[in-house]
């Protein structure tokens, strides 16, 4: 497993009055947003991000080791610096450690043993590079995939279970296509300058890499050559990133005796035997890849599917071996990609990398020390009121028929909220972790890891499994399980403040709830029923009416640009731009309704904070949680590869289609942030 950047997932005019609502109390505590981080100059009107973020923009310029500085990486470094403590705890060695506690303790241990990783150079990984120039033949080459496989080295496909889409009770085999470096496809088919420049410089830094193997310069040279031509080959034939987003196309049943006819350059039989799968059908996201792999497979010679396959072991393990490789992976996979300045503290880097081994082991840990029961209960609080307003939004749509919203309610009905962290943690008894072995416990880990997905093949889909660890600051809805999650890591400061102002948590938190609630209804997930099979359950014309509502959100946010040659692809960001907008509007929903239920309490609306209104302080703390810098390398490559929105974008994009904002921020038809015929699916 490789080491990966530690960053997470942001004109002076006059201003607008503003006439607050309700009682005012401008000594109150502001706690859930951040008033030193508004931009008074900006007119909220014309650039609602820049107001919101302005002065934090300005105060808080990219750290030298991250391409991009927000409030997310504020939030993800705080939990670093938790799992640090805990992991530095753990890793001195004396009696009483719990086995979990011994684990992560003894691999950071190893993991922070730079001295020891220099002096072992690299003996940890020899023995794979020795079987890799040994070895020949067909059979051979399987075998060593699902070697390789085993040891998430990801050459070639990948091989792993996923939940049938037409029957949600099932867990099937899936074969996707993989094998490439650079972050995309299009970064290999593109002809620009700026791509053609960047070919070259992964080129020199493939070369670079295998002469720090010892390899002389003139074999290096011709090694580069190869990886470059082959792995354009597999790009050739990769799906792109928008068709992967649709799960109908996605779904293609291929049978073991079709690989053999159509796929042959591969020796499917032989995989298959040794990673003990025993499948005669698959599932795969694009039958014209593993056809055109096989094919790439089957026309390079022997040696040069052998240096293919070098090449990835070696850019895996490249964070674990000495110095030189380390340098070197990060002046091309951060410097050059990314933008990134400075190498991150290898603590930081070492925590990363207990946290993606051995995530439930220092969750467990994590979230003893950090996430309290008055949390999880506020956010169950929340998601029932946020489901309520969807419930609310869907009986009262005029362009939806009666058939169609009593489908989309029962699904509404039939979402599972899980908060913080698993119910069942996993089991890590059988994997063994030998201190200063730092390759040979990556390779044990990831050993268990593949084992442990590959047996859930045709056993029922565990739905209260997690796909992100505690600590992370993130969320997600899974369509085949019909369920939303929210880590430990996310329910803290400035998505939640315990006690803080409500109105802020309701634009910070309550609308990453109302997001991932959305993701259920969105273009993708909305192909899912209520039990996450995947079926058509939209009359044709709601169906059609969805589509022309969709790509009003499609067309907006196309026009947007990441930097000055690079526009955001609205077809690649829909689901998360259509879950931004739906989001927003769920959770300000659920505000207004608490304001409504406090007037009918006791005559007083929320009281306001620093002259914001509960409106205002509502898009403001929404507005903030997506503050950030990017440097113009990471933001052209999120806008490639990245499905969501740079931050300024999740921000205006959503306040110039809501009535709601203009009315809280007093803004006129004309203004940038009021757009004429705004989109809104929900």
């Amino acid at each position: 497993m490789r080491f990966v950047p530690t960053t997470a997932f942001f004109i002076a005019v006059s201003f607008v009055s503003i006439v607050p609502v309700g009682a005012q109390t401008p000594q109150a505590p502001s706690a859930g947003i951040d008033l030193g981080a508004i931009d008074r100059a900006a007119n909220p009107c014309n650039d609602f991000y820049q107001y919101a973020c302005g002065i934090w923009m300005k105060n808080n310029p990219i750290p030298g080791d991250q391409a991009r500085w927000g409030r997310f990486d504020e939030l993800a470094m705080r939990n670093r610096e938790t799992l640090k403590a805990i992991l530095e705890e753990t890793a001195v060695e004396k009696p009483g450690r719990t086995p979990n506690q011994k684990l992560i303790g003894d691999q950071y241990a190893s993991c922070m043993d730079e001295a020891g990783i220099e002096k072992k150079g690299l003996a940890g990984l020899q023995p794979t590079l020795d079987r890799l120039a040994k070895g020949s033949g067909k059979t051979w080459l399987a075998e060593e995939v699902a070697r390789l496989h085993a040891a998430s080295v990801n050459v070639l496909f990948r091989l792993g279970p996923t939940q049938d889409a037409k029957d949600s009770n099932k867990t099937i085999a899936n074969l996707g296509q993989a094998g490439l470096t650079l972050p995309d496809r299009d970064y290999y088919l593109k002809t620009d300058a700026k791509s053609e420049e960047l070919k070259s410089k992964y080129v020199a830094h493939v070369q670079k890499m295998f002469a720090l193997l010892g390899h002389d310069a003139a074999r290096a040279a011709a090694e580069a050559r190869v990886v470059m031509a082959f792995e354009t080959a597999l790009a050739k034939v990769s799906a792109d990133r928008v068709t992967l987003r649709d799960p109908q196309k996605r779904y293609n049943a291929v049978t073991l005796a079709q690989l053999g006819q159509t796929a042959s350059g591969f020796a499917w039989d032989a995989y298959l035997k040794r990673v003990n799968v025993t499948e005669q059908t698959f599932n795969t996201a694009s039958p014209a890849f593993l056809n055109g792999m096989s094919s790439a497979v089957a026309t390079a010679s022997p040696a040069d599917v052998k240096t293919y396959l070098t090449w990835h072991v070696l850019n895996d393990a490249a964070g674990m071996l000495p110095k030189a490789f380390v340098a070197e992976d990060f002046q091309f996979s951060e410097a050059t990609l990314q933008g990134v300045k400075e190498l991150a503290p290898r603590w930081r880097r070492c925590v990363v990398m207990v946290d993606r081994q051995l995530g439930e082991a220092l969750g467990q840990e994590y979230v003893t020390r950090t996430f309290g029961e008055e949390g999880k209960q506020r956010t169950l609080k929340m998601v029932g009121e946020i489901e309520a307003s969807m419930e609310k939004d869907v009986k009262s749509l005029d362009w939806m028929s009666e058939a169609t919203k009593t489908q989309a309610l029962e699904k509404l009905h039939k979402v599972a909220n899980k908060i913080g962290y698993p119910e069942k943690w996993r089991d890590y008894s059988s994997v063994k972790i030998v201190r200063g072995d730092l390759i040979g416990n990556d390779e044990r880990v990831a050993a268990f890891a593949f084992r442990r997905q590959l047996e859930k093949i045709g056993h029922p889909p565990d739905k209260a499994e997690w796909s992100m660890t505690p600590p992370t600051v993130n969320a997600y809805y899974s369509p085949a399980a019909n369920n939303i999650n929210f880590p430990a890591g996310i329910l803290q400061p400035p998505f939640f403040f315990k006690g803080g102002d409500e109105a802020a948590n309701y634009g910070a938190i309550g609308a990453v709830v109302g997001h991932e609630l959305t993701h259920g209804f969105d273009d993708s997930g909305r192909q899912y029923d209520g039990d996450g099979n995947l079926r058509e359950w939209w009359t044709e014309e709601d169906a059609k009416k969805f589509k022309e509502r969709a790509d009003c959100i499609v067309q907006e946010y196309s026009a947007f640009k990441a930097t000055a040659d690079t526009n955001l692809n609205g077809k690649l960001t829909l689901g998360e731009n259509g879950a931004d907008n739906g989001g927003v509007r769920l959770a300000f929903m659920a505000l207004m309704d608490a304001v409504s239920k406090l007037d009918a309490a006791g005559g007083k609306s929320m009281p306001g904070v620093a002259d914001y209104t509960p409106q205002q302080r509502f898009f403001l703390a929404y507005g903030q949680v997506w503050c950030q810098n990017i440097s113009e390398e990471a933001a052209r490559l999120r806008a490639v590869t990245d499905p969501h929105s740079l931050g300024r974008y999740r921000v205006n994009g959503v306040v110039q289609n809501m009535p709601e904002f203009q009315k809280a921020f007093g803004c006129q038809v004309g203004q940038p942030m009021v757009k004429e015929n705004g989109c809104r699916v929900w």
